[in-house]
């Protein structure tokens, strides 16, 4: 996992490198494009358990998200979550009178993907957006440099002194040492940002910057479980194909999300 991760920062971490300290248009562009590509690969893995839910309600559904937090913020969300969640419930009986029989469980499929990758997967804007993007480049790219750490630290530690299986039936390389490894890796790198980035945001500090760390070495690594439970599921290596060798988006952000969220409040919180 951790060597598809390496071999992927090569092709798709560069350009998302670039956009996040571009900002501006040209990173929301590129970043909803990801978000609703990453929405597809989703929906696709429910296509190949028998499920069908709309492509066209998911990406809706994850555009009207994504374009509520670029151009409001959090203003009016309430009033948008329940209007999508008015207009899936709308489409589920619809569907069911046309003769859909499990239109209630595609109701629930459809808020699973647009939650998931709209709402939550809008952080990346929220986060970009931090001290009207002044801050925001260097919080974003903190976030991903520190997934990236405790994605190593995981792989090299549990490679040398695994022994303990953390989850036998979904991830069976994976152990306990590794997760051990991976935050210890995340400690690390939050100290070192904190440290070389003194200029660039004056008020991180060494303890900011040692909780962040912690914190995304302890929570992060869900959101590439929760990923690999769909895959079980589905029977699938990888979420997509689009990085050739390298798997999908969602396989790429799975982490990233998290991070981005997580970081989010963490940061409004120092």
């Amino acid at each position: 996992m951790f060597w598809t991760r390496f071999k992927s920062v090569l092709v798709f971490v560069p350009l998302m490198v670039v956009m996040i300290i571009i900002g501006g248009v040209p990173f929301q562009v590129f970043m909803a494009a990801v978000l609703l590509v990453a929405a597809r690969e989703y929906w696709h893995m429910f296509a190949i358990m028998g499920f069908r839910p709309s492509l066209f309600v998911i990406l809706g559904g994850v555009l009207l998200l994504i374009a509520q937090r670029i151009l409001l913020g959090f203003q009016y969300a309430d009033l948008v979550l329940a209007g999508i969640y008015f207009l899936v419930a709308l489409q589920s009986l619809i569907s069911y009178e046309r003769g859909v029989s499990n239109a209630i469980l595609n109701f629930a499929l459809h808020l699973s993907v647009i939650l998931y990758l709209g709402w939550v997967g809008s952080y990346f804007f929220s986060i970009r957006n931090l001290g009207d993007g002044t801050s925001g480049r260097w919080w974003t790219l903190i976030a991903i440099a520190i997934v990236w750490l405790v994605d190593l630290g995981a792989y090299t530690l549990g490679k040398l002194w695994g022994k303990h299986k953390m989850c036998p039936r979904l991830s069976p390389k994976k152990s306990w040492e590794g997760y051990a490894g991976g935050i210890l890796f995340g400690m690390l790198a939050g100290i070192l940002l904190s440290l070389i980035l003194q200029k660039a945001l004056p008020d991180f500090s060494l303890w900011q910057g040692t909780v962040l760390g912690f914190t995304l070495g302890v929570l992060t690594p869900v959101g590439d479980l929760f990923i690999s439970v769909l895959k079980r599921t589905a029977g699938v290596k990888d979420t997509g194909n689009l990085i050739p060798g390298h798997g999908g988006v969602l396989d790429r952000i799975d982490s990233w999300i998290w991070a981005v969220s997580i970081s989010y409040y963490l940061i409004q919180a120092f």
